[in-house]
């Protein structure tokens, strides 16, 4: 089997990628950021790759087999939907898109491309406490579930109000963090969301350019009725935290730091267990490898394509029921 060539865009969070990518044996001949500063610290620490300013030019190299992209989330679309037209496999951050027919684009390139891979970053599927959790589901040490309660409270509320993401007009808070908790609850569960009602506000970023809600909340119903509630408080004053509780008939489990919480009494004096696997001690580019040997031929990555537009789609619905103020059916792309 002759190796494999990869190019990162962006390195940020994508200089993860690149390091998982050099773990898993890939040979990583291509770099690229507009920023000089990155691209001459790149030049200093992989001097044997080729740099870039343009993403397009990467993309278009044909030695390449497989791109990963970092880059601004305005800038996924048309640089995923160019990589699968040039016969490249792609590893893009969380969100792959902004917009449904963006997913669509990407969706009819995808199966154009004969055989392509696509999947996404997110990551928390890998956090061993999430694990543990779905040890746990899956078991049937919980019962059975019926309620869902998830927030992502990102607590870094100088990433809307300046920065690229203060730059997009109707930045979206749910794909640009509250995914993660959609896609953990999908993968949790095992269920499909078939209908989301969504609420929010924008009191914290008040004086920010884009004009959509830095807060948003939104009720989930699943297809085997359990209820679901997912947040995305870009505002909190507090530090950056994944709030997520499982209700089950025999036990509920409660995210909290520095341990988890299960709860199987409700008796007021009976103590939960605590929980002390690791949270989220995952890094950025762990799904990398699982993405590696998919490629290979080797099953499916850890998040297949179709989680990547499942998790989509409800962030879409959410989108169009902070709009709308009603009850929104998902759309499938």
């Amino acid at each position: 089997m002759r190796p494999l060539k990869a190019g990162v865009i962006g390195l940020g969070v994508g200089e993860q990628h690149l390091i998982s990518m050099l773990e898993a044996g890939i040979e990583v001949s291509s770099l690229c950021d507009f920023d000089p500063e990155k691209r001459t610290y790149a030049k200093s620490k992989y001097p044997n790759c080729r740099l870039y300013e343009n993403a397009n030019d990467l993309i278009d190299d044909p030695e390449l087999d497989i791109v990963a992209i970092a880059s601004y989330d305005h800038h996924h679309t048309s640089q995923i939907v160019r990589a699968l037209e040039n016969g490249k496999h792609v590893f893009a951050e969380k969100p792959v898109c902004l917009k449904q027919e963006e997913a669509e684009k990407i969706k009819n390139a995808l199966a154009r491309s004969n055989g392509l891979r696509l999947s996404t970053n997110t990551i928390l599927r890998l956090s061993p406490r999430f694990l543990d959790l779905k040890r746990r589901c899956d078991s049937g040490e919980l019962g059975s579930v019926y309620n869902i309660e998830a927030d992502y409270n990102y607590g870094r509320l100088h990433k809307i109000m300046s920065g690229w993401r203060g730059e997009i007009e109707d930045y979206s808070v749910m794909l640009g963090g509250g995914i993660h908790l959609i896609d953990l609850m999908l993968w949790i569960s095992g269920q499909k969301i078939v209908e989301v009602h969504a609420i929010g506000n924008k009191i914290c970023s008040s004086n920010a350019k884009f004009h959509t809600p830095d807060m948003a909340t939104a009720l989930l119903r699943f297809d085997n009725s359990i209820i679901g509630k997912v947040s995305a408080n870009f505002g909190c004053v507090m530090p950056h935290f994944h709030k997520f509780c499982v209700y089950g008939t025999k036990a509920t489990f409660e995210n909290q730091v520095p341990h988890a919480r299960l709860y199987t009494s409700r008796e007021a004096d009976s103590s939960p267990q605590e929980i002390d696997t690791p949270y989220p001690a995952v890094q950025k580019g762990a799904l990398i490898p699982s993405f590696i040997q998919a490629i290979r031929g080797n099953g499916d990555p850890i998040v297949s394509e179709a989680d990547v537009f499942s998790a989509l789609d409800i962030c879409f619905a959410i989108d169009r029921s902070l709009q709308t103020g009603k009850p929104e059916i998902i759309k499938a792309t």
